[in-house]
């Protein structure tokens, strides 16, 4: 039973000896960082800060505002583009609604958003499609339309160059 104390006594002097270059270590880290040090509140100095100061006042009063009210803008007609794109029958409609949210600051831009991802039911049941059939909205109608008459004209001036070529007059 002797030898079980003396064990204890030999770690605790071991341990003993590691404790204080630990606590000195501390102590200095902590006496390093309570030191006072210069603290500058900016990285220029004199005519340089008040030029910069200048420059950022200039962006938030001037540049920030106008950024902001056109990303306000262009978040707040996007359920137009959206019905738009999608073809949606009621477009005009949602097209209004977006501008009356700018007015109202936006509160009703969610509904707008909603409106242009829903499917028209009662328009497909009224007109049996789902999607407007405009001019607006189909460019390549109007691109097939356009290629029919440019066929129609050259079929024309070739039928006029060989009635030209016969001599017969009208």
């Amino acid at each position: 039973m002797k030898r079980a104390p003396q064990t204890t006594a030999i770690q605790s002097s071991a341990s003993a000896g590691r404790r204080p270059s630990g606590r000195s270590a501390w102590l200095i880290a902590f006496a390093c960082l309570a030191l006072p040090t210069r603290a500058h509140a900016s990285l220029f100095h004199g005519e340089t800060l008040d030029s910069i100061a200048n420059g950022i006042s200039w962006v938030v009063l001037i540049v920030g505002p106008i950024i902001g009210i056109a990303i306000f803008w262009l978040v707040h007609i996007l359920p137009e583009k959206i019905a738009h794109k999608k073809m949606h029958p009621q477009t005009k409609a949602i097209q209004c609604l977006c501008l009356l949210s700018l007015c109202f600051g936006g509160l009703l831009w969610p509904i707008a958003w909603l409106w242009a991802y829903s499917k028209p039911v009662l328009h497909k049941l009224a007109y049996g499609t789902d999607v407007d059939e405009s001019l607006g909205h189909h460019g390549g109608e109007v691109g097939k339309e356009e290629n029919e008459i440019e066929k129609l004209r050259a079929r024309l001036a070739e039928l006029e160059a060989k009635r030209s070529s016969r001599g017969v007059k009208a």
